[in-house]
């Protein structure tokens, strides 16, 4: 291997690692029928003249399993806080008692449990796509380098570090879509 040449797999792990934690967000964000803080993380608030996480304006707290309390700090954004809950396409109906907002989480029906599955297969696909992306800029990389005086043996090796990577990263996203689709068809 030419110590000269060398291909930055720390900036691609770095880069996929990005994607997995992407997905996981995103999977956070299904109701999975569990009452879950961080179902309330993609729901942002009109507060004070800008778009703020709902954790910014007040406290989330899981007292129960199927319920989430939010305790608005100022009182003025109580009303923001429900109508951003009431648009976030959650499905949930916010239940006002004071400053505090309560969430109760419904049961998921079978119907809705299965399209919140193609939905996790959504975004497992977007963030496979987002590994494969950085697996070809990796091989571009590799490409340059092979023009810049690589030697065969040395981009046959770096071809397969990188699609190494790749494919753990992928097989990372298969696992996190199956724990995701338990959990959504847990009853």
């Amino acid at each position: 291997m030419a110590d000269d040449i060398e291909i930055d797999t720390a900036d691609l792990t770095r880069r996929m690692d990005g994607a997995i934690s992407a997905l996981k967000t995103e999977f956070a964000s299904l109701r999975t029928g569990r009452a879950s803080a961080s179902m309330l993380e993609p729901v942002m608030v009109d507060a004070y003249g800008q778009k703020t996480p709902i954790n910014q304006v007040g406290t989330v707290n899981v007292p129960e399993p199927r319920m989430v309390t939010i305790n608005v700090w100022d009182k003025g954004l109580v009303g923001k806080v429900e109508k951003a809950i009431r648009e976030s396409g959650l499905g949930i109906n916010p239940q006002l008692n004071g400053t505090i907002i309560m969430l109760p989480i419904p049961e998921l029906n079978e119907e809705r449990r299965k399209e919140l599955t193609k939905v996790a297969s959504q975004y497992a696909e977007h963030a496979r796509v987002a590994v494969r992306n950085i697996r070809r800029d990796g091989m571009d990389q590799i490409k340059k380098a092979k023009a810049e005086s690589m030697s065969e043996d040395d981009q046959k090796f770096w071809e397969t570090e990188v699609q190494e990577l790749t494919d753990r990263y992928i097989k990372n996203v298969d696992e996190a879509l199956e724990t995701k689709q338990a959990e959504i068809m847990q009853v």
